[in-house]
């Protein structure tokens, strides 16, 4: 099994050392930089930005400079989503975002986790696991998603929120860690 498919199987891998996982993430940060660089808008910003996702880019989908990715090809966005400034994905474990998704500046989604014993970790070793966002959710101002978390849809996430849990449909959460605070009639 290769280290990308340990990785995808949310299995331990060499993620700092491996020459293919390392490849993945030049190319990502490279396609990155030429979205973050590019006049917003214009057809080369679209077009660094679905070579990054290695697909077709959604109906509605805004995404707003700058943007950072590990691998930009583990992250689907669903149609109408909005992608406000300097949010990050750590894509090695996949991440999945619904349709007509808000997420405000700042926001982060981590699938990654390192060892806590140093001698494993000074290997590079890493442990990814999905992050799976239902439709019409929104995110306030950095907030932090947790590896393997499920947010249910028609969520909201107040700014500054740490997700380490699941959530459920059409609730309100706040705090660190986050925790449901009310339901949302829709």
């Amino acid at each position: 099994m290769t280290e990308r498919e340990k990785m995808l199987s949310g299995l331990w891998h060499d993620a700092n050392f491996d020459p293919d996982i390392l490849k993945d993430r030049q190319r990502a940060d490279s396609l990155g930089y030429d979205f973050n660089m590019a006049r917003p808008g214009s057809p080369e910003q679209r077009s660094a930005l679905q070579k990054l996702l290695g697909t077709e880019i959604p109906k509605g989908l805004a995404v707003l400079a700058p943007v950072y990715f590990d691998y930009g090809t583990y992250t689907r966005f669903g149609e109408g989503t909005f992608v406000n400034h300097s949010c990050y994905f750590m894509d090695g474990g996949t991440i999945t975002i619904g349709k007509n998704v808000f997420i405000g500046p700042f926001c982060g989604f981590y699938t990654a986790s390192h060892p806590l014993d140093a001698a494993n970790r000074n290997k590079g070793l890493e442990r990814a696991l999905p992050i799976r966002i239902g439709d019409n959710c929104w995110f306030g101002a950095n907030v932090t998603v947790l590896q393997g978390v499920t947010i249910g849809s028609g969520c909201v996430v107040a700014a500054g929120s740490v997700v380490i849990h699941d959530l459920p449909d059409n609730c309100l959460a706040a705090g660190v860690p986050a925790s449901v605070k009310k339901h949302i009639e829709q």
